[in-house]
């Protein structure tokens, strides 16, 4: 069986992480977090002064992308893939609310999504990849064979990302967490670099209603329908 790429971008909080790395288990593909890796980026600006308050050292930051190497290794105990920084487990620090209010700003710089689209289509070489985020189909793989579009309302996806902190133990404010959701959806739909916007080839999916089960299905059934069109 022909081995494809498979490219699944959509709003912050919509599933679409949940979604690509439960068919890449399933189908022996490699998963890679595109939005970690922006996550990434945001975490070590702020553990190094970088990113202080609301201000941004742009020119130091620029200075240093280069040496910010971001890699994904597989977990034994979730069987799913962990984000190192430099060579670091960063997977839980960079799911903090501290990173998510500040991740936005990170990636809308135009020379850090060229230095993360560099090292994700080098990730992708070798395609059996499943890779998701806000750009994926349209500026990382605009050849993706399966492009995927996938939306929900934004409290829809503010409560998802409520329950999931909390299943964590972690403290979580519903109000705080819907107003960045719609932070996030303004900045990434209007950022000059890469705005976030469905391809033109890809399938939509308005998961608001669906349960992890049916979106698990719906992408499997368009899967086979692309390596197996017969």
């Amino acid at each position: 069986m022909k081995k494809i790429t498979i490219a699944i971008d959509g709003f912050s909080s919509c599933g679409k992480s949940t979604m690509a790395k439960d068919l890449a288990r399933e189908i022996g593909y490699i998963y890679i977090d595109s939005g970690a890796m922006y996550r990434a980026v945001t975490l070590y600006s702020i553990e190094n002064g970088i990113f202080t308050g609301t201000a941004i050292d742009t020119e130091t930051l620029k200075q240093r992308i280069n040496d910010i190497q971001i890699s994904f290794q597989l977990n034994p105990a979730t069987g799913r893939p962990d984000t190192y920084l430099n060579g670091v487990n960063v997977e839980d620090k960079i799911r903090s609310m501290e990173v998510s209010n500040k991740v936005s700003p990170i990636s809308t710089l135009g020379f850090v999504r060229q230095e993360m689209v560099k090292q994700q289509q080098a990730m992708g070489e070798r395609k059996g990849i499943v890779m998701d985020g806000r750009d994926i189909g349209t500026t990382v793989f605009p050849d993706a064979e399966l492009k995927v579009f996938v939306t929900a309302s934004a409290e829809i996806r503010a409560q998802r990302r409520y329950d999931e902190l909390k299943a964590k133990g972690q403290e979580a404010s519903y109000e705080e967490i819907l107003a960045n959701v719609k932070q996030r959806d303004d900045i990434d739909q209007n950022r000059e670099v890469s705005p976030l916007r469905k391809a033109d080839d890809a399938l939509l999916l308005d998961n608001s209603h669906l349960t992890i089960e049916e979106q698990r299905d719906w992408l499997r059934e368009k899967f086979q329908s692309v390596v197996n069109p017969d």
